[in-house]
């Protein structure tokens, strides 16, 4: 199968990690895949070109709301004029893209081809912005995303979660596709908890790590573990955050406030290929807080590390986490709950142990890798024959 996939991604994040992850995977299941995008994520590029394109299109972050909105949609035309001939060239089975907002390149390039259309949902981008940066002109934004998310041939979405949520916008159920975030369960395959811990600057004697890893901001209820570090039970546990965020100034304050500053560790970022090295260094990975209709590739990775996880009690992670299965779940928001699952997981090494081999187990036995959704996406496209 020919695949031409098209990405509107800039940064070098959890967005990209998950582009290369589906080329690579689809590429390793013997299929031939075309990147189109603004900046390549997956074909070769070296680092300092990525971040050097990437810099080129950092004014777009600056420009006024309103000009930012239009020229988002603006994109679409030159991106669909780019992708009808790239199609021409390359004659692919269908386009595979994954949404971004005010792009409706793949939709109009694909009906243009006369192929099929994948369309990789990872979040309702309009009701995220109107949350976060705001939108000059919410009506025509719902619009816009309504009308491509209907004129997409398959969609694939990262929870069932998600993709109720389209269905009310207009999807028909039978379009959607699960395709949670995944991993490399081989990545995972010879843990290192000494040469983890000397990685992140501990020492081998630190007492229970409590880990967290990616871009932390306030809303991720870090300070909840941090104020959990007062219980008694957990005087020799350690917050450990490997990545960076908006949110730090404020946990460091947390953190003096309360007396644990000398036990919430800043490991700093780290390059993701970093990661699976990183993570045997947890003893229980953290997910304090998510947003109802996401897949957190933390948690996918935690679960292929063997690392007994925390994580809120929502719709969303129970469809891949069974509570006192495979990780342990509290009410969101419940600081209370929090601490006394971190209490229990910190005093019970063989409840770590049990929960940690189990969810390790669930990537496979669920299939929660990326080559499962490379196979998922190629059966939903064959099935259109």
């Amino acid at each position: 199968m020919k695949l031409l996939y098209h990405h509107r991604t800039q940064a070098e994040d959890g967005q990209a990690v998950h582009i290369r992850s589906m080329i690579a995977a689809l590429r390793a299941e013997g299929h031939e895949v075309r990147e189109e995008a603004l900046v390549a994520k997956a074909d070769g590029e070296p680092p300092a070109k990525i971040e050097e394109a990437s810099r080129s299109w950092s004014w777009i972050g600056r420009i006024p709301r309103f000009v930012r909105e239009l020229a988002e949609y603006g994109y679409s035309v030159p991106a669909t004029r780019r992708l009808v001939r790239a199609g021409r060239e390359f004659s692919p089975t269908a386009i595979y893209e994954r949404y971004a907002f005010g792009n409706s390149a793949g939709v109009r390039a694909a009906r243009s081809l006369g192929v099929p259309l994948v369309l990789e949902v990872n979040s309702p981008m309009v009701l995220e912005l109107s949350k976060t940066r705001g939108l000059s002109f919410p009506n025509m934004a719902a619009r816009v995303e309504t009308k491509i998310f209907t004129g997409a041939t398959r969609v694939c979405v990262v929870t069932a979660v998600l993709g109720e949520m389209l269905v009310e916008l207009g999807v028909e159920r039978e379009r959607l596709i699960v395709t949670p975030n995944g991993v490399h369960p081989e990545q995972y395959s010879d843990p290192d908890p000494v040469a983890a811990r000397a990685a992140l600057g501990l020492p081998a004697d630190t007492g229970p790590v409590l880990g967290f890893t990616g871009y932390y901001r306030d809303w991720h209820r870090l300070d909840l573990v941090v104020e959990a570090l007062t219980d008694p039970v957990l005087s020799e546990a350690r917050l450990v955050l490997v990545g960076a965020g908006p949110a730090e100034d404020n946990l460091r304050a947390a953190a003096a406030r309360c007396g644990v500053a000398d036990r919430v560790h800043f490991a700093g970022s780290r390059p993701h290929a970093a990661i699976p090295g990183l993570l045997p260094a947890f003893d229980v990975g953290l997910v304090p807080a998510i947003n109802p209709y996401a897949s957190p590739l933390k948690l996918h990775e935690y679960m292929a590390a063997g690392v007994a996880t925390i994580a809120p009690d929502q719709p969303n992670l129970r469809e891949v986490l069974t509570h006192r299965r495979d990780a342990l779940l509290v009410p969101p928001g419940d600081g209370d709950a929090l601490r006394q699952a971190l209490v229990e997981l910190v005093a019970n090494p063989k409840l770590r142990g049990e929960l940690g081999r189990a969810a390790a187990a669930a990537i496979v036995t669920r299939d929660l890798t990326w080559r499962g959704n490379a196979r998922r996406v190629v059966a939903a496209i064959e099935g259109l024959a």
